[in-house]
């Protein structure tokens, strides 16, 4: 949980882009020029895009590097420059269509486009790419999926709400296997998990081929994209959690990595040798941010900790935790309790935000009032409420102030388990307080560190110079795009990490 306030779900974003469906329009194709039908015009495309652009940011948080940031427009402007959205006889509101490049602040390896030309690639996924080659294969292949209109081809061909749309968008990501449904979203239910993966796979070979093209175009070697779908099958393969095959629409990371090299082969030149640009790109990655940041809030022992904000409080035995930038879950393991905490945006007192909750409709007041829960002053309400296809839910919510910052804490479960958990959950909500342990507030997150090799050296003798111990000698291989057995020749760059942190 990070300083992003506002929660983000599926309904919000249907509910703010209420009002931009139309029915099916027919406009030109920008890649074979042909007359389609599609779900929306290109105008609503670019709204679409707008409007979720800053529910995506709220939901995974921006990573913080102006430079890197300004590195990843730079290159991405100059791949739609040679994309179809700027050739000669393309339509004025593709050409005048501006595109966003963003990076997010996750460790999952993962890339998507969002229509009107939104594009996302997330800190993790930067670390595991090795040139600047690799990383235009896959902005090119995420502009592809913009440019060939594949979210509003979807449209057309599925009754479905907007937000799962952009769900379906954001699901369209490069990393399909292992956690997908925890990592990218934590929505469960295997209805949503279809959402993520929507695109289908000719849409996904499309994309790959326009990746290549326009890398190609900008004068990259595009066979390097190769090599990091190489990494990403690794990834799955030492996971060993597979996505079922009826889910998959995404080709396998291996029959990528083939098709990824046939394709390139048609605008190799051997005159005329393309760019890969890889010292360049390991320069512009050093010290970026590996795994889980630290920062941000984990789990130590018995206790959820949260240097950057400040605080603490004790985690109950059987509680799983998922830490997302815009609220705190947690789940009891039977499934039967949940809780959440957030930072309330909109209230700048404890009493006024929960005045303003008292009087939504929906929900039956049982009890509430002012309490002291150690040295915060929390006003508490406790409620009843109906959620449809389920039993009576009753509440109990939290808000008090704490580092300038006002906060909701929320437990619930079914009205008939409510006094069982209550006793576990209130305990739990009222251990909010300071956190005050040196070492604590001192973590640092694992960052990426780029050496140069010694003549002759062997990968796996290299590892022991990383001072974390987040990924074994194979998880750093993968890393590299290496085997544990290469041997570097003198000179050559590869990716350590390092980290300060003495407690984790």
């Amino acid at each position: 949980m990070s300083i992003n306030k506002n929660p983000i779900a599926i309904t919000v974003l249907a509910a703010l882009l209420t009002g931009v469906l139309s029915g099916c329009v027919v406009s030109r194709d920008p890649i074979t020029g042909e007359k389609k039908r599609y779900g929306y015009s290109w105008a609503e495309e670019v709204a679409i895009g707008q409007e979720a652009d800053g529910q995506i940011i709220t939901q995974y948080g921006m990573y913080e590097d102006a430079a890197l940031t300004a590195y990843v427009d730079s290159l991405g402007q100059a791949l739609v420059s040679v994309s179809h959205l700027r050739r000669p006889g393309a339509e004025p509101e593709w050409l005048d269509t501006e595109f966003h490049f963003r990076i997010l602040d996750s460790p999952v390896v993962n890339a998507f486009a969002l229509p009107g030309g939104y594009i996302y690639v997330t800190r993790g996924l930067l670390a595991y790419v090795d040139n600047e080659a690799q990383l235009a294969v896959i902005l090119g292949h995420e502009i592809g999926h913009v440019a060939a209109r594949h979210t509003s081809q979807r449209a057309k061909n599925q009754i479905l709400g907007q937000a799962a749309l952009i769900v379906g968008a954001v699901g369209g990501q490069l990393l399909i296997g292992g956690r997908t449904a925890e990592t990218v979203l934590n929505y469960g239910g295997i209805g949503t998990q279809l959402l993520f993966l929507s695109y289908s796979r000719d849409h996904e070979t499309q994309s790959d081929e326009l990746g290549v093209e326009y890398a190609s175009f900008a004068g990259y070697d595009a066979s390097e994209g190769a090599g990091f779908f190489e990494s990403l099958k690794r990834l799955n393969d030492q996971s060993g959690r597979e996505i079922p095959p009826f889910l998959l629409t995404h080709p396998d990371p291996g029959q990528r990595e083939i098709h990824i090299k046939e394709e390139a082969r048609i605008y190799a030149d051997p005159e005329h040798p393309m760019r890969v640009n890889r010292t360049w790109y390991l320069g512009r990655i050093d010290e970026l941010v590996f795994g889980e940041n630290p920062r941000q809030g984990y789990v130590y022992e018995d206790r959820f900790v949260h240097p950057d904000l400040g605080f603490q409080f004790d985690v109950p035995a059987g509680f799983s935790v998922t830490n997302q930038p815009s609220q705190l879950v947690l789940l009891s393991e039977d499934g039967r309790a949940a809780a959440r905490l957030m930072i309330d945006q909109d209230n700048t007192t404890a009493e006024s935000a929960a005045s303003v909750f008292k009087r939504r409709q929906g929900m039956t007041v049982i009890d509430s009032g002012v309490a002291v829960a150690g040295l915060l002053r929390v006003h508490f309400i406790v409620a009843d409420t109906k959620v449809e296809g389920s039993e009576a839910i009753r509440f109990r919510i939290q808000f008090f102030e704490f580092g300038g910052n006002v906060y909701s804490f929320l437990g619930f479960t079914e009205r008939a388990d409510f006094a069982a958990y209550d006793f576990i959950l209130r305990p739990m909500m009222d251990s909010f307080r300071a956190l005050t342990d040196y070492s604590l507030l001192n973590v640092a997150a694992d960052r990426l560190m780029i050496q140069r090799a010694p003549g002759g050296s062997e990968f796996m003798s290299l590892t022991t110079a990383s001072t974390s111990r987040s990924l074994s000698a194979e998880g750093l291989a993968i890393l590299n795009q290496l085997n544990t057995t290469d041997t570097l020749p003198q000179g050559r760059l590869y990716k350590l990490l390092s980290t300060g942190d003495a407690v984790r």
